[in-house]
């Protein structure tokens, strides 16, 4: 009898360490020369299925090797590089390199981190990494919370916990008729689209949004917000939940925090904060004053995968009563094995959130604030703002550029033609169309945001890569798009 079973999924410790050798060369020269190479493809949906080749599933497998040889290359050649150092689209940040080691660690253990008894030392690394963002962003280390894909699962999951805290006495039992209790919750216009998924899927509707307008920093306006309270309380509505929002995705703006947590104690709301984006700005003590009253919201938002620089994906839900997560989520099927032992109750994270197999997110986020540290995170996120002061200072002084806003590390800017008015529609369209190439061009990629009704050129930086140069390269490379855009324009 053979002492292993044969099968075709194995490698052996030998073929293992030389294709690993191999994928790691591949790897560690992707990293390095990721400057040379296009932001982006720009190559259609079409193009890149024809790549692909085989329309069918094999019948027969492939060797290791070959196979990962030659889908590293199609990942290098054929991805947009959120890595790039002119990558300033959107809020994905340049991936932290250890964290690629960390992924290839946590998935040769394979801990399903739903259950401690499942992923013993891998429950004890999450609950450790939660006490450490706590501290990162000034909250108590009391606060409990569990790691998640991102920032929508982040908000969701406070979402659902704020519905069980502030709903129905028998909401777990009996659900919710939102028609009867007429929950209602609270939020700016800048607010990221999850709270509109939120509503829908977790039993509100659509029509329990009160969307709060904003000032001209695009900041909440707590004397709106105060009346709408009051007026909802007047018609009978229960009101669930105030959004904060700790840098918006368009031009990170800071809600004032310390208003709406002070409106929420004296009306009894959950108070709840989106910081998926800028909450790590809170470690700079030159932007810390923008964030007070952090430590008085029942449930934070945080994504290390934007501004700590991890590797997608990795959320988090920070809550200051993690009681309130446990009452929304926990469940004990006499299946599940998984409560005590002769030293007490287990940590199980399937009972703090909408997962039961979780994969080991923690890990990357654990390893990454160890070997960046405090102060390293600091330094990048610093430099990171200033940056973006930067893209603002060089559009104010260009004549061919309309600075418009800057705030955190979110600088949003126009292309106007010289001898233009810079109120004309045609500006919008004009920009518009340059966003538009310049995300297919390859040389620098930027996303866009609409700011007092200007259509904008958005830059984001989230990237320890990024470079003075980059950012003087890039605002010549905008204004000479712009310019030929503007000219063909002109010729149509």
């Amino acid at each position: 009898m053979p002492e292993k079973r044969s099968t075709p999924i194995e490698i052996s410790k030998d073929d293992f360490r030389k294709i690993g050798y191999m994928l790691v060369d591949k790897i560690s020269n992707f990293i390095d020369t990721i400057s040379e190479n296009p932001v982006t493809p720009g190559e259609s949906p079409a193009e890149l299925n024809e790549l692909l080749e085989d329309e069918s599933l094999p019948d027969h497998g492939k060797s290791a090797e070959e196979l990962l040889s030659s889908t590293a290359d199609l990942l290098f050649e054929h991805s947009l590089l959120n890595g790039h150092p002119k990558f300033l689209g959107y809020i994905t940040s340049s991936a932290a390199p250890i964290g690629a080691f960390a992924d290839f660690l946590a998935s040769s253990v394979n801990p399903n981190v739903g259950a401690q008894i499942l992923s013993p030392v891998a429950t004890e690394i999450e609950k450790q990494t939660i006490k450490w963002l706590a501290e990162f962003i000034g909250v108590s280390p009391t606060y409990g919370g569990i790691l998640v894909s991102g920032g929508s699962m982040a908000n969701f999951t406070a979402f659902v916990a704020a519905r069980t805290k502030i709903g129905p006495e028998k909401i777990v039992e009996d659900g919710i008729e939102n028609q009867s209790m007429k929950l209602v919750v609270y939020c700016s216009k800048a607010t990221h689209v999850w709270i509109e998924k939120a509503a829908f899927l977790f039993g509100l509707g659509s029509n329990s949004i009160r969307w709060i307008e904003t000032d001209a920093n695009n900041s909440m306006r707590l004397d709106v917000l105060e009346k709408t309270i009051k007026e909802d309380l007047d018609n009978d509505y229960k009101p669930m939940m105030v959004v904060g929002t700790a840098g918006d995705v368009s031009t990170g703006t800071v809600d004032n925090l310390k208003g709406i947590a002070a409106i929420c104690k004296s009306h009894d709301i959950w108070f709840h904060i989106d910081g998926a984006y800028g909450l790590p700005a809170i470690i700079v003590p030159k932007f810390k004053h923008l964030f007070q009253g952090v430590e008085e919201a029942d449930s934070i938002a945080l994504d290390p995968h934007k501004w700590l620089y991890s590797p997608l994906e990795a959320g988090c839900i920070l809550v200051k009563d993690k009681k309130h997560l446990n009452a929304s989520f926990n469940s004990y099927p006499e299946y599940y094995n998984y409560s005590k032992n002769q030293n007490g109750s287990f940590h199980n994270y399937y009972e703090y959130g909408i997962q039961n197999s979780r994969g080991f997110r923690a890990l990357k986020v654990w390893l990454g604030l160890q070997h960046v540290g405090k102060n390293g995170y600091l330094e990048m996120i610093r430099q990171d703002i200033e940056l973006s002061e930067l893209m603002y200072n060089l559009a104010i002084e260009h004549p061919e550029l309309e600075a418009v806003s800057q705030n955190l590390s979110i600088t949003t800017f126009r292309y106007i033609p010289i001898k233009f008015n810079s109120n004309t529609p045609y500006l919008n369209m004009l920009n518009e169309a340059l966003v538009d190439d310049l995300q297919k061009g390859g040389e620098v990629f930027l996303s866009n945001a609409i700011v007092k009704n200007k259509y904008c050129l958005r830059g984001c930086i989230v990237n320890f890569r990024t470079s003075e140069n980059d950012i003087n390269e890039l605002i010549e490379f905008v204004v000479e798009r712009g310019r030929k855009l503007h000219g063909q324009f002109q010729e149509n």
